[in-house]
């Protein structure tokens, strides 16, 4: 049941906020009503707009999640309006995110310090986010409720970025589900969601490994049928496993990485490095060793290419192509991934990775010398 009757304001009402949070959870495993149309006569309803389709930022970007919201102001103090965002993390599963009634403001988690409401003219509910996430990323529901009456309007929060997929130096399909969200987390990623990898297999990629999604199904792109991936009759797109046991289970994963804040080079160094001199020597040029995800999004939106392998974080050899050429290992665009060599005896560059705001200069490192420069 939702509180009934008038609600104090000032320190009472964010003390009444707080506690209605209790009788949200029993809603939310009961379900949510669809967004609704504005209709003539709908006197003392409350009615909830959202914009159709998504809104679209990058990682550290400034966001709004647009809602507004109409009712009879005749029949309702605006004090008594209680505006409520949530995000969905499962069907049938939310997180709190913000909170208002009258002037009382709380967020929650993660999202504290980072939200605000608009507040654009009368029945604006809009969000603002700053300092957008990885983890921002999905949907969120707009719930304005009075005494009464309550709906509630969607909104997708889409993030620019890109895919890769990945496993360990263990190998192939070596990581449950809780490894797969781990081990991109450590890449600077996110595991990707079905959204994310559809459109990658339409913007052409191709894949014969399947890997865990967000939601904790398996999948895997192919945009060129052939024998070794499911037989070569199959049609085209994104071949489903459908939701695996998350412990028991063992896959790849596909990750998702947005915007960088710095920059990934590659570092010239006068002689090839053991894994140890690569990590030194990025360190004594002010950097640090590049994560995959930050070398495929250094590749994909800063378009890095560089025909030379190098050392990553996790112990693998890549390098990003962004024009093919025959030399640079084939015809199509991407990041070219050469394994997991010996750290200690097998010789390479290494590929950095420095922070926005780090005026430490890129200069040359001797590699006889890395541990000194």
């Amino acid at each position: 049941m939702r509180p009934q009757g008038p609600w104090a304001a000032g320190s009472a009402a964010l003390l009444l906020l707080i506690s209605a949070l209790a009788a949200d959870a029993l809603l939310s495993s009961r379900g949510r009503k669809k967004v609704v149309h504005v209709m003539e006569g709908d006197s003392g309803a409350v009615v909830v707009q959202t914009a159709p389709g998504k809104v679209v930022t990058h990682r550290g970007g400034t966001i709004i999640l647009p809602c507004r919201y109409h009712y009879d102001v005749s029949a309702h103090d605006p004090a008594e309006i209680r505006l409520k965002w949530t995000k969905v993390t499962e069907p049938m599963a939310f997180v709190d995110v913000f909170v208002a009634l009258g002037k009382a403001r709380r967020a929650f988690g993660s999202y504290r310090g980072r939200t605000a409401l608009q507040e654009d003219g009368v029945g604006d509910a809009s969000l603002i986010i700053r300092n957008v996430t990885l983890q921002d990323y999905g949907r969120y529901e707009c719930e304005v409720t009075n005494e009464l009456e309550d709906d509630t309007g969607m909104v997708k929060l889409d993030l620019e970025g890109v895919i890769f997929p990945y496993h360990p130096r263990l190998g192939r399909y070596t990581l449950n589900f809780h490894e797969a969200q781990q081990a991109c987390l450590e890449q600077d990623g996110i595991l990707a969601s079905h959204d994310q990898l559809h459109q990658a297999w339409l913007e052409g990629m191709d894949w014969c490994n399947a890997g865990w999604l967000q939601d904790g199904s398996v999948q895997y792109p192919i945009s060129r049928p052939r024998e070794e991936c499911g037989r070569k009759d199959t049609p085209v797109g994104v071949r489903n496993y459908g939701y695996r046991h998350k412990e028991s289970e063992h896959y790849d994963a596909f990750c998702f990485t947005s915007n960088l804040n710095g920059k990934v080079y590659f570092l010239k160094t006068y002689r090839k490095l053991s894994y140890a001199e690569a990590v030194q020597a990025c360190k004594n040029n002010g950097a640090a060793v590049a994560k995959v995800g930050q070398l495929y999004a250094a590749w994909k939106i800063q378009l890095l290419d560089r025909c030379e392998a190098g050392w990553l974080e996790d112990g693998s050899i890549r390098y990003p192509i962004v024009n093919p050429r025959a030399r640079c290992g084939g015809r199509e665009p991407g990041v070219r991934n050469l394994g997991f060599p010996d750290k200690k005896y097998k010789l390479f560059g290494v590929y950095c990775f420095k922070k926005a705001g780090d005026a430490t200069p890129e200069k040359a490192v001797s590699g006889g010398n890395a541990n000194r420069v």
